[in-house]
C-alpha cells in the first residue's frame, strides 16, 4: 500500500492566499468609503488613513515579490515566523517594526528585496495553545482527532493574527506566506531529517535526558530557563558499615531512594578510611558504594556527595563513568513509582515535603539551611525540569563545536556584542541537539521499525509527507500497524524545522537555497540566539555547508513602564492592538524606532506622544506647501526645473545634502536609530523652526521679494519636504504615503512612495559667505522669537535690532537683511562696532546672545553678539 493512502485531513493546508483572504475579508474595516485621495483632509485622520493606504498596498501589490526582476540585486531576508497565538504582543511590533525599516530602505536604494511571511504554527507551543483554549487534554484524545482539533484552531486564528502584521504596516510579501505545519514544510523537513541521517549527522539513544513532567516531553538544553527558587540544604545522616554517622546535605531528598553511591575527594582526609566500604541510605535500608573522584568539591556542603540517578548533570556523568546501576522512581507524569517504598503515587515535591517530615520524626535530618538557588524549567511552561532515561533523536553538534564557533565569528552581528551569547553558548554546550518530542501535534518522524528485528524503515521522498502511524511503505498493509509494523510516534520538535527557515522561504518563492544562501540578513530578538539563530547556523553548516546568512540583526524587549518584564499577572501587559486605535501604526513605529539594536525599551506612553507631533506637523508642513502650489498663479510649478536659488535656499539644501548622506550610512550599518533622530532633529529645528519661517514671507510677498525668490523658495520646501518624507518612511509608512499620495503624485511618476528612490544629493554652487549668512538669518531670527516669547509678546510684534558684531560680519548679514527684517518684523536693523559696546548695554528690557557660528574661514569671527530692544524701550 502506498505510503500516502491512508492519511486523513490532519496534514491540511492553512496557507491558502493568506493576504488575498485577509483583505477582501477586513474590506469594511479598511475604507468604507471610495479609496481617493484627490481631497486633502483639513485634519489628518489616522485611524481613517492608514487603512485606507493599507488598501492602496494591496491593490498595486506593491510589497509583491518578483523574482523575476534580475535587474535589481536581491536583499533577502529570513523573517522570523511568529508563534500563532490569537495576537500580536508589544514585542512582536517593536522588533517586527525595527526589521521593516531595513525592508523599505533596501527598496528605496533599489534593492529587489526578498521579504516573505510566515507562521510557526508547528509542535509544543501550538499544542499547548490548544489544551488551554479548547479546554483539553491531548493524552485524552485520540492522536488523529487531537491533531485535527490543532489544525482546525490554527485555521480559526491565523488570519485574524496575520492581520495585526498588515495593520501595522510590514511589508511582507504576504502572498505566499508560509506556514511551519504546511504540507510543502512538512516535505521539507522529513526529507532533510532523512538525508541527515544517512550522512550520519543523526541517531537514536535512550540516555538520560531532560524531561519537563507537566509537558510530558523530552527538552533540549537550549529550551531551558534559569530560574531562582527558594530551597534548602538538607543534613541527612546515612549510616556507614561500622555504624558511623555519615552526613549528607542535599536539596533533593526525595531522591534518597534512587541513591546509588556516595562520593568523596580522593584526598579528603575525613573519609579515605571509608574505601572500599558502603553506607545505608536512611528510610530505605539499602546500601551503596563509597566511591572516590576528583571532581568531588571538599569545600561543598559536607564534602560527601549523595549521587541519585538523576538529580543532576553531575549525576549523569558519575553514572556513565562508574557503571553504576539504574534507579528511576518517578513516571513521566512526576509521580513517584512503586521504587519509592511508601512515598509511590505522590509528586516529586509532595514525596520531598514527606521524606523530610519522616527524617525529621526518625531524627535522621539534624540541619537545614535555607538558600536561593538556581534550577532549569521549561521556556514553554515554567515547570522544574528532571533527568528521565528514555529514548530520543539526537542531531551530533558536540563534535562541531570549533566549527560552529567559526561559522558565528564569521557572521556579522548587529550589534556586535551580542555575538557573546553565541560564543558563550556554544562553548558551554553539554548534550547533543535532541529534536523529538513525546507530544501528538507537530511534524511526525517518517519512519517505522520491523516488529522482530528493529531495523527502521524511511518513507521514499516521493511519498513524503507522512504520518507514520496512519501510513505503511511498500510492501506492507495497513493492518501490519502495530504488529509487523511499529510506527515512530514522536514529533520532530518545532525547532528542528524553524532551523530550516531560509531553505523553506527560499523554495516557497522557486528561489534555489543552493544558489542563494546566505541570505542577506535574519532579523531576530536576542532571547532565541540560542535556539533560532543557533540551530539554523548549525543546520545550514550540516547541509549546506554554508552561513545562512550574512548580517545578523538582533533586536530588544519591551519592558514595563518601570522596566520590569511585563506579565498579566502584574497588569502591565500593552497589546499592539489598543496602541493602534488609541495612537497609530506610525506612532507606534517612531516609537520602536527611538531604542538601538539590541537594546530593551521600556514602555512609555509620553513617549508615544513625540510621535503623535511629529506625524501632526509633518502633515501640517506639507499642506502648507500644498496651500502654495494649488494657486493659479504657481500652476506651471516645474519641481525638475531648478531656478536661480536664494541664499537661505542654498544653506538648507546644503545641510540637507548633508542629513541624506549620514542617514545612508546610518541605515547601512542599520542604525535607524540615528537616522531617525537625525531626521526629526533636521525637521524642527532646521526645516520647521529656522526654513519655513525663513521662508513664509518670501512665499506670500512676491511683490516685495520678486517672482524669482519665490519660485526658489518654493522649489526649495518641495525638494526638502520630499526628501524628508522618503528618508523617514521606513519608519512613518503610512503618513508619508498619505502626502504622497495626496500631493507628490500630481508632480512625479512613482505612484507609491515605496516605488522611488532614496533621495539624492543637490548640487549647489555655495560660498563660504553664503553658507555663514544662512546660518546667522537662521540664527539671528531663532534668538528673537525667543525673546519675543520669554517677553510674551506676539510673533508679528514689531521690534527693532542692533547687532554688535566686528564690521567683517556686517556683509554676510547683508546677503539675507531683508529675510530677516521680514521674518521677524524689524522696523529697524542697525549695525554697531563691538568697540562701541559700552558696559551698561545690557540694562534695562534687554537681551545679550553670544552665538557660536560654523565657520571654515578663518576671518570670520567665532562668536557675535546680538541686542535686540523694542519700540517701547527706545522710546524710553
Amino acid at each position: 500500500m502506498a505510503e500516502n493512502q491512508h492519511n486523513k485531513n490532519n496534514q491540511k493546508d492553512t496557507n491558502k492566499s493568506t493576504n488575498e483572504k485577509i483583505i477582501s475579508e477586513k474590506k469594511e474595516n479598511i475604507s468604507t468609503r471610495e479609496n481617493t485621495f484627490s481631497e486633502i483632509p483639513k485634519k489628518y485622520k489616522p485611524g481613517e488613513e492608514e487603512l485606507k493606504i493599507l488598501r492602496l498596498w494591496e491593490e498595486q501589490k506593491i510589497f509583491l515579490f518578483n523574482k523575476e526582476d534580475s535587474e535589481k540585486e536581491l536583499f533577502s531576508i529570513d523573517t522570523p515566523p511568529p508563534t500563532v497565538s490569537g495576537k500580536m504582543h508589544i514585542g512582536h511590533s517593536f522588533s517586527y517594526a525595527q526589521e521593516d525599516f531595513i525592508a523599505r530602505y533596501k527598496r528605496l536604494k533599489g534593492y529587489n528585496v526578498f521579504y516573505p511571511f510566515g507562521t510557526d504554527d508547528n509542535g509544543l507551543p501550538t499544542d499547548k495553545l490548544v489544551e488551554k483554549t479548547k479546554k483539553v487534554q491531548s493524552r485524552k484524545m485520540e492522536r488523529s482527532a487531537y491533531r485535527d482539533l490543532c489544525f482546525e484552531t490554527i485555521k480559526e486564528l491565523k488570519e485574524d493574527f496575520i492581520y495585526d502584521w498588515i495593520r501595522l504596516g510590514i511589508s511582507c510579501d504576504y502572498s505566499k506566506s508560509y506556514s511551519t505545519i504546511s504540507k510543502e514544510v512538512q516535505k521539507e523537513s522529513q526529507k532533510r531529517f532523512i538525508e541527515l541521517y544517512k550522512k550520519g549527522f543523526v541517531y537514536e539513544q535512550k540516555a538520560p535526558m531532560s524531561w519537563c513532567p507537566n509537558c510530558q516531553t523530552a527538552v533540549a538544553q537550549a529550551e531551558f530557563e534559569s530560574k531562582d527558587i527558594s530551597s534548602h540544604f538538607n543534613e541527612i545522616i546515612f549510616k556507614s558499615t561500622d555504624g558511623e554517622d555519615l552526613i549528607i546535605a542535599t536539596t533533593r531528598p526525595e531522591f534518597l531512594p534512587a541513591c546509588v553511591a556516595l562520593f568523596a575527594h580522593p584526598e579528603d582526609e575525613r573519609y579515605l578510611h571509608l574505601k572500599n566500604k558502603t553506607a545505608k541510605v536512611p528510610l530505605f535500608d539499602f546500601e551503596v558504594p563509597v566511591l572516590f573522584d576528583e571532581v568531588v568539591e571538599k569545600e561543598k556542603g559536607t564534602g560527601l556527595m549523595m549521587v541519585c540517578t538523576f538529580g543532576d548533570k553531575e549525576d549523569i556523568d558519575k553514572w556513565k563513568r562508574y557503571n553504576l546501576p539504574l534507579k528511576i522512581i518517578f513516571t513521566k507524569y512526576g509521580v513517584m513509582n512503586n521504587l519509592a517504598g511508601k512515598y509511590e503515587g505522590l509528586k516529586i515535591k509532595a514525596a520531598r515535603e514527606k521524606i523530610i517530615e519522616d527524617l525529621k520524626e526518625k531524627q535522621l535530618l539534624i540541619g537545614q539551611k535555607e538558600i536561593i538557588h538556581a534550577v532549569n524549567v521549561h521556556e514553554r511552561c515554567g515547570t522544574e525540569l528532571e533527568f528521565l532515561e528514555t529514548k530520543q533523536w539526537f542531531i551530533k553538534i558536540l563534535d562541531k563545536k570549533k566549527e560552529l564557533l567559526d561559522q558565528a565569528n564569521k557572521l556579522n552581528w548587529n550589534p556586535e556584542f551580542m555575538k557573546n551569547r553565541m560564543i558563550h553558548w556554544i562553548e558551554n554546550l553539554n548534550w547533543d541537539w535532541c529534536i523529538s518530542r513525546q507530544r501528538f501535534f507537530g511534524i511526525p518522524f517518517p519512519l517505522w521499525r520491523e516488529a522482530n528485528t528493529g531495523k527502521l524503515i524511511f518513507a521514499e521522498e516521493k511519498n513524503l509527507p507522512i504520518d507514520p502511524t496512519e501510513s505503511v511503505p511498500e510492501g506492507y498493509s495497513i493492518e501490519d500497524l502495530g504488529t509487523k509494523l511499529i510506527p515512530e510516534t514522536d514529533v520532530i520538535d518545532t525547532w528542528a524545522t524553524s532551523s530550516i527557515s531560509p531553505q523553506i522561504s527560499l523554495s516557497s518563492y522557486g528561489l534555489d537555497p543552493k544558489k542563494n544562501l546566505p541570505m542577506s540578513l535574519r532579523p531576530q530578538a536576542h532571547d532565541i540566539i540560542r535556539t533560532w539563530a543557533f540551530y539554523t547556523l548549525t543546520r545550514s553548516f550540516l547541509e549546506e555547508d554554508k552561513l545562512p546568512w550574512k548580517d545578523i540583526l538582533i533586536s530588544g524587549f519591551v519592558m514595563a513602564a518601570k522596566g520590569e518584564k511585563m506579565s498579566k499577572s502584574k497588569g502591565n501587559v500593552v497589546e499592539p492592538r489598543k496602541v493602534l486605535e488609541k495612537y497609530s501604526a506610525d506612532i507606534l513605529r517612531f516609537w520602536a524606532a527611538g531604542s538601538k539594536l539590541g537594546e530593551d525599551l521600556p514602555y512609555n506612553e509620553q513617549e508615544l506622544l513625540a510621535g503623535q507631533r511629529f506625524v501632526t506637523k509633518l502633515w501640517n508642513s506639507f499642506k502648507f506647501l500644498s496651500y502654495f502650489l494649488t494657486q493659479e498663479d504657481n500652476k506651471n510649478f516645474d519641481p525638475n526645473k531648478k531656478p536661480k536659488l536664494e541664499v537661505q535656499d542654498k544653506w538648507i539644501l546644503e545641510k540637507l545634502n548633508k542629513l541624506i548622506q549620514e542617514n545612508e550610512k546610518n541605515l547601512d550599518r542599520y542604525e535607524y536609530d540615528k537616522m531617525k533622530y537625525r531626521t526629526e532633529q533636521f525637521f524642527w529645528q532646521i526645516f520647521c523652526d529656522s526654513y519655513i519661517e525663513l521662508v513664509k514671507d518670501r512665499l506670500y510677498k512676491p511683490e516685495i521679494y520678486g517672482i524669482e525668490a519665490k519660485e526658489s523658495g518654493l522649489f526649495t520646501f518641495y525638494h526638502v519636504l520630499k526628501s524628508l518624507c522618503i528618508m523617514i518612511s521606513p519608519i512613518t509608512p503610512f503618513i508619508t504615503e498619505g502626502i504622497w499620495q495626496y500631493f507628490f503624485t500630481n508632480f512625479e511618476k512613482e505612484d507609491s512612495i515605496s516605488k522611488t528612490n532614496w533621495p539624492r544629493t543637490f548640487e549647489i554652487n555655495t560660498s563660504e559667505e553664503e553658507k555663514l549668512a544662512g546660518q546667522l538669518s537662521s540664527d539671528i531670527t531663532a534668538i528673537i522669537r525667543k525673546y519675543k516669547s520669554e517677553k510674551n509678546k506676539p510673533l508679528n510684534s514689531e521690534i527693532n535690532l542692533k547687532i554688535f558684531s566686528e564690521n567683517k560680519i556686517r556683509k554676510q548679514i547683508e546677503l539675507v537683511e531683508k529675510d530677516i527684517i521680514g521674518t521677524i518684523k524689524a522696523k529697524k536693523l542697525e549695525f554697531v562696532e563691538k568697540s562701541e559696546i559700552r558696559g551698561d548695554i545690557e540694562l534695562g528690557e534687554s537681551q545679550s546672545k553670544e552665538k557660536e557660528i560654523e565657520s571654515n574661514e578663518q576671518q570670520i569671527p567665532k562668536k557675535i553678539t546680538f541686542f535686540t530692544m523694542d519700540v517701547e524701550f527706545l522710546e524710553k
